[in-house]
């Protein structure tokens, strides 16, 4: 692409290498750069493996967007859920250098940053060198409030919590912009001090309460206002700089792709299956690229989907064969994938009910078109998203009963929904 004059607003976005954060980061530089085509450049800067994760396309990207790359620092994406703290360990001090010789680099004068929340590293840089930084905050703003209350939780003799099947139940006021909850419904692991991400969850705390007292100048929020409005308000009239909720970050353009599907010669199989499938039909059942539903308790839910006679859309990460294998892959009643697409999976007609674990993105996505909920969190904020869905927004049913979440859901239960 050819430069723009240096008299342009040039923004540089890093997101923490994670599906879940890379990829409403790029969906909102994409929406920025296309609505804001002249005197703007973004440079979207990720790891060499990321960018081929990614893969853009340069006939469909815009014209005023660009992808810079650092070397592969930390641990593959593939190997990441092996050991979750080394790759954190790796994110926080691996990255730092090779994105500051990157900028360094850069033809074009940076303007702004917009960093993740957790890449402290990126708003120590933006301040040393006087570039306006904002924040990207990519799970819900309620879940923000508690992150940034937590001094709140101690002083309510709510931390430590180990057992959660003692004081599960125990209600929660006092948090800004919350409403009343269950001590369960909060993240877990936010609670506790039994677990080994307890350095990763302090640095987590103090760097969210480190860059909102010093160091960005915005805030942006992937939540959408009209869920979470009252918190929302709260934390708008809590800091001293803007608020900005920008949700859903989600490629509207795909959906084109998604409503032409029948027409292309390149439909993945399990689109076309879908397409063989009545309106509204078929449940599609897929718990995230990150954490992983315990062994046992997958066996149930395969187990109990088949039992129920629902049709069903699966994905399994890692070796999906095996489940196929083991079960057989029924494409009458079920179809079970290692991956797809899942916006487009989402926005098709046949299909009617979405169980998830309940990740934010995973969360919007399912609001935007229009999806009841089945909710089974497995960790962190799915644990309050679930909450929201069913309690607050009342759009799902909760699959998981009891406290703490750790109990098998069995066949016959799953069967029963």
């Amino acid at each position: 692409m050819t430069l723009p004059a240096t008299g342009c607003c040039h923004v540089v976005a890093v997101p923490y290498p994670g599906r879940g954060h890379v990829n409403p980061m790029i969906n909102i530089c994409r929406q920025i750069a296309f609505r804001k085509p002249d005197n703007l450049l973004i440079t979207f800067v990720v790891t060499e493996e990321w960018l081929g994760l990614i893969g853009p396309d340069p006939t469909t990207e815009p014209d005023n967007l660009r992808f810079a790359t650092i070397p592969n620092v930390i641990p593959s994406e593939h190997d990441r859920a092996k050991d979750i703290i080394a790759f954190v360990k790796a994110v926080w001090t691996k990255m730092e250098a090779p994105f500051e010789e990157l900028l360094d680099r850069l033809e074009v004068p940076v303007s702004a940053i917009v960093a993740d929340n957790n890449l402290f590293w990126a708003f120590d840089f933006a301040n040393r060198r006087n570039i306006p930084v904002a924040s990207l905050w990519t799970m819900s703003a309620s879940v923000f409030s508690v992150f940034y209350h937590f001094d709140l939780l101690k002083q309510n003799g709510h931390y430590p919590v180990d057992d959660l099947s003692e004081k599960g139940h125990e209600v929660v006021d006092y948090i800004p912009g919350i409403p009343t909850t269950r001590l369960a419904d909060l993240p877990g692991e936010l609670l506790r001090t039994d677990n080994s991400n307890e350095k990763i969850k302090q640095k987590l705390l103090e760097t969210t309460w480190r860059v909102y007292k010093a160091q960005a100048q915005y805030l942006l929020s992937t939540s959408v206002y009209e869920l979470e409005s009252q918190v929302i308000d709260v934390l708008k009239a809590q800091f001293p700089f803007p608020v900005y909720t920008i949700g859903p970050s989600i490629p509207y353009s795909q959906l084109d792709q998604t409503c032409n599907a029948s027409q292309s010669n390149n439909v993945p199989d399990y689109l076309k299956w879908l397409d063989s499938q009545p309106k509204e039909s078929v449940l599609y059942v897929s718990f995230g690229s990150s954490l992983s539903v315990a062994s046992a308790q997958l066996d149930e839910i395969v187990a109990g989907l088949k039992i129920s006679g629902t049709r069903y859309l699966q994905v399994v990460r890692g070796d999906a064969s095996k489940i196929v294998e083991e079960y057989g892959n029924c494409e009458e009643l079920g179809f079970v994938v290692p991956w797809c697409d899942q916006l487009r999976v989402l926005s098709h007609a046949s299909i009617g009910g979405f169980w998830t674990h309940c990740g934010w993105n995973s969360t919007l996505e399912a609001v935007f078109c229009g999806v009841p909920i089945l909710t089974f969190p497995i960790a962190w904020d799915q644990v309050s998203n679930s909450k929201q869905i069913v309690e607050d927004w009342k759009i799902g049913y909760k699959v998981k009963k009891g406290i703490g979440g750790d109990n098998l859901v069995t066949k016959d239960e799953i069967a029963e929904l």
